[in-house]
């Protein structure tokens, strides 16, 4: 502790030392000049000033001098099925032109490109025949893509307006639902006999019917259908030949 009394004073700067402990005093000055702002009241927190919050929870108060924001919710935007361009209700209604072949044709529904229920009906091909123990996948999409572009070729070069192959492939797709239900019926019997062979040729018919009736009317054919009906009939005469054998 002796040494320790023995410090230099010159080592602090601060102009404080320990001699000077309980000599320190505050005052204060009642003329000191405050800033205007606090003399005049401003600067200060007044209760009396707040206005009332008039928003909701979920909905804030819009404040005052800015733009509210209009922009599209949730509810305004539209469906994820009508985004992907799949209407159920155009597919439920070229199903019925194909099943039923005595149908009007609607040219508006026919026009779009609608590949929904063409790759589902060529699943469910692909599917019935291996459940037939044939499996033909491969043989099924890709005699399905060369008749698409084959007659994609041959409507372009015989109508006068260009036709898209994306609608050629959803007529040739939906008109392949009866070739669907003759694969079903192969599951449960052998179509290899007579049986077999005029259920085949009537379904067929059925679907080039379909499919030449879909084309002629839509581009303006009405007096060459038989000439698209052939090259539509060699088409499913292969499927037709897969489920069969």
């Amino acid at each position: 502790m002796g040494d320790f009394q023995q410090y230099d004073p010159d080592f602090y700067q601060t102009g404080y030392y320990i001699d000077d402990q309980g000599q320190v005093g505050y005052s204060y000055d009642p003329n000191y000049a405050l800033s205007p702002e606090y003399q005049e009241g401003e600067g200060v927190y007044d209760p009396s000033m707040d206005s009332a919050y008039t928003g909701q929870v979920f909905q804030p108060q819009v404040p005052p001098g800015t733009t509210e924001y209009t922009g599209d919710g949730y509810e305004e935007e539209p469906p994820l099925l009508e985004e992907l361009g799949i209407n159920f209700d155009h597919i439920w209604q070229k199903t019925l032109t194909v099943l039923n072949p005595l149908m009007p044709v609607d040219g508006s529904i026919m026009n779009e490109t609608d590949l929904t229920g063409p790759m589902l009906f060529c699943i469910a091909l692909g599917a019935t025949l291996l459940m037939a123990g044939k499996s033909h996948f491969g043989y099924v999409y890709g005699f399905s893509a060369v008749g698409c572009v084959g007659m994609h070729l041959l409507l372009n070069l015989m109508s006068g307006c260009s036709v898209s192959c994306g609608c050629v492939a959803s007529v040739l797709g939906y008109c392949l639902l009866p070739m669907v239900a003759l694969s079903a019926f192969a599951i449960l019997c052998s179509l290899q006999g007579l049986l077999g062979m005029f259920l085949a040729s009537l379904v067929i018919v059925w679907c080039s019917h379909s499919a030449s009736k879909i084309f002629s009317t839509t581009l303006g054919l009405t007096g060459q259908r038989l000439l698209v009906a052939y090259p539509c009939g060699l088409l499913y005469g292969v499927f037709a030949l897969l489920s069969v054998f």
